[in-house]
């Protein structure tokens, strides 16, 4: 066999998963597929061939499972089985009991020994044809489900490609042909063990009760990983029932509080996917009580779920942190076997952990929706429509969970064929310069609306900025700080004849706008002034041209021009001028479209600042 690294090739099977519980199953029935298939070929005497399908089917069924969790991107599992022939001379050092194999296992001959081996491979496929690598390190790095690949395992790595990351493992079940006496060698033993800890069986039972003294801290290390930085409640109760499913039962089901007092089933999860809806059916008409405070006592078994018709044992868990109720956490496992006291200490330190989980998802959620509450007030929710001329506005705030940021913009009519319109940036991202952009865009539109022009709304504007910048510095001392902004305001009067629009522009410490001529001229509009806000006696000075048709106005914050790729900037040498020049017959979405695309493709690292990008395109009448 070739090295593992090197990836299997054809005739290997390969299946790529659907993206949803049934990944797992369906990468599970391939391996033992492919497993069967070459046990039915071989032309040598077979060991241990039900032993290798199922470490092969746990291990894959661990691997896709932690895709599914840390990636989310197309999965393809490859898996091929082939016999390694044994160096010149070698003979068998071990047995196989003859219970294992049938009759006539020990009447084998000493000679030369194959090797039967499993190689999978489990790739996440990436769309866009970029490995970050960010996912597969997460699964290669931690999580029990790599713990039972190193045990069980000859050999397992990562491999990085261009398209895709490769969680592979090697998995070779010793000889196949033994000699007639002897006993199970001590790396075969350690194998065993290692698989039958998380196999159902009534040994498996016991060994799993006297490993979890030793395993528990490592698991809850685990739960508390995997559930801290969640801000999301359902996918908490997803990631507990995926912590505890299989390994310490066959089935979990999450309820969770809703604002009404009632209890909903937010997650359902069984070892068996097909399982799942059934489940959640039986479950879902009998929710365990609002505001049941309990530790581990005996839940109903759903017998409608329970397919094999053997019965079980299920214990709920209630969600409790400082005091409140959340929810309850119901587990359940087949057959006769009962949860030993060290297990159920196990899963009520989770279902702790769980509802901290919750109330800090809870927490977020609420922050969050009172802060799109304000910000939905400092944009306006579309731009207006104007006669002669498109426009179209591109805005992406910097800061996750936001919908404003510190830039912001506006377009509003002002009577008699009079359009005016802003893009502007104030200086820092907190919530109180957030504010300050609500105040800016609705006194620029006080004041135009009393008639006041260019120059004179400018002037105003700054003066209010420089005593509210004062006032700050007087109430909260010498830590305050006064807010600065910068600004681009101007109005438009559409031509109704002949198309496009008279405007009258000025910049006070912004990125001067561009204007794109039809055969592809740029130039800046206007001359850059001082931030408003510094100097109360500052004077502005207006700038005027005409928009023909075809021609474009490109308005950007410095979230574009100061885009960076290590020590340049986006425009640097006219960089912005160079892009706008190639958008010479394009409307005003497109151009917009154009610029924000190349401020995302400058630099290889996110952008660090919030992006928004104006746009005014003429057109005939």
């Amino acid at each position: 066999m070739r090295l593992p690294s090197a990836g299997l090739s054809d005739p290997a099977s390969r299946r790529a998963l659907p993206t949803s519980q049934l990944a797992p199953s369906t990468a599970r029935a391939l391996v033992r597929s492919e497993i069967d298939k070459w046990a039915r070929s071989s032309v040598t005497p077979v060991r241990l061939t039900e032993r290798l399908a199922d470490d092969a089917e746990l291990l894959v069924s661990e691997l896709v499972t932690n895709a599914l969790m840390h990636a989310g991107t197309r999965i393809e599992v490859v898996c091929g089985v082939e016999t390694v022939p044994a160096p010149s001379g070698a003979t068998s050092s071990q047995t196989v009991p003859e219970a294992a194999d049938g009759p006539g296992a020990a009447d084998q001959d000493e000679g030369p020994v194959d090797i039967a081996a499993v190689l999978v491979e489990v790739a996440d496929r990436q769309p866009t044809g970029r490995v970050t690598g960010d996912a597969a390190s997460r699964r290669s790095g931690r999580g029990l489900g790599l713990q039972i690949v190193g045990a069980l395992c000859e050999s397992w790595g990562v491999t990085y490609r261009r398209t895709e990351k490769v969680v592979w493992f090697r998995l070779a079940v010793s000889e196949m042909v033994p000699k007639p006496s002897g006993s199970l060698s001590e790396s075969m033993h350690r194998e065993l063990d290692a698989a039958e800890v998380f196999s159902s069986s009534p040994q498996a039972d016991r060994r799993r009760s006297a490993e979890w003294a030793d395993r528990g801290g490592a698991f809850l290390a685990e739960a508390s990983e995997l559930l801290s930085g969640q801000l999301d409640e359902d996918m908490v109760a997803a990631l507990a029932g995926q912590l505890l499913v299989p390994r310490l039962a066959d089935w979990c089901a999450v309820w969770l509080t809703t604002e009404s007092g009632a209890m909903r089933l937010s997650r359902v999860w069984h070892s068996d996917e097909r399982k799942v809806d059934a489940l959640r059916y039986a479950l879902e008409a009998d929710p365990p009580p609002v505001g049941l405070r309990t530790v581990g006592i005996p839940w109903p078994w759903p017998e409608s779920a329970d397919g094999s018709g053997r019965g079980g044992s299920a214990l709920a868990f209630s969600l409790v942190s400082g005091g409140t109720c959340l929810g309850s956490l119901v587990i359940g496992r087949a057959g006769p076997t009962e949860m030993t006291d060290s297990v159920a200490r196990t899963v009520e330190d989770v279902a702790r952990r769980v509802a901290q989980a919750v109330v800090t998802a809870r927490q977020y959620t609420r922050q969050t929706s009172i802060s799109r509450a304000l910000q939905r007030r400092q944009l306006p929710p579309s731009l207006a429509s104007l006669p002669g001329v498109e426009t179209a506005i591109v805005y992406e705030p910097h800061a996750m969970g936001q919908t404003v940021g510190g830039d912001f913009y506006d377009l509003f009519p002002m009577g008699d064929n009079r359009w005016s319109f802003l893009l502007g940036d104030v200086q820092g991202k907190d919530p109180e310069a957030m504010s300050v952009t609500g105040l800016t865009r609705h006194l620029v539109r006080l004041l135009a609306r009393e008639g006041h022009g260019v120059e004179s709304v400018l002037s105003r504007l700054n003066a209010a900025m420089a005593e509210e910048g004062a006032e700050a510095v007087a109430v909260g001392g010498e830590t305050a700080q006064p807010r600065f902004l910068s600004l681009v305001y101007g109005e438009l009067e559409p031509d109704r004849q002949g198309g496009g629009a008279h405007c009258s522009i000025a910049s006070a410490g912004h990125p001067p706008p561009l204007k794109l001529s039809a055969d592809g001229d740029v130039v800046a509009v206007v001359e850059s002034q001082m931030l408003l806000g510094i100097d109360e006696g500052t004077e502005f000075r207006a700038f005027e041209f005409d928009l023909a048709p075809g021609e474009s106005l490109l308005c950007v914050t410095d979230g574009v021009t100061e885009r960076r790729s290590g020590q340049r900037q986006l425009d640097d040498d006219d960089g912005l001028a160079e892009i706008l020049a190639g958008c010479v017959g394009m409307g005003a979405m497109a151009v917009a479209e154009r610029v924000r695309q190349s401020a995302h493709d400058f630099g290889p690292e996110p952008v660090e600042d919030d992006l928004a990008i104006l746009v005014l395109h003429a057109v005939a009448a």
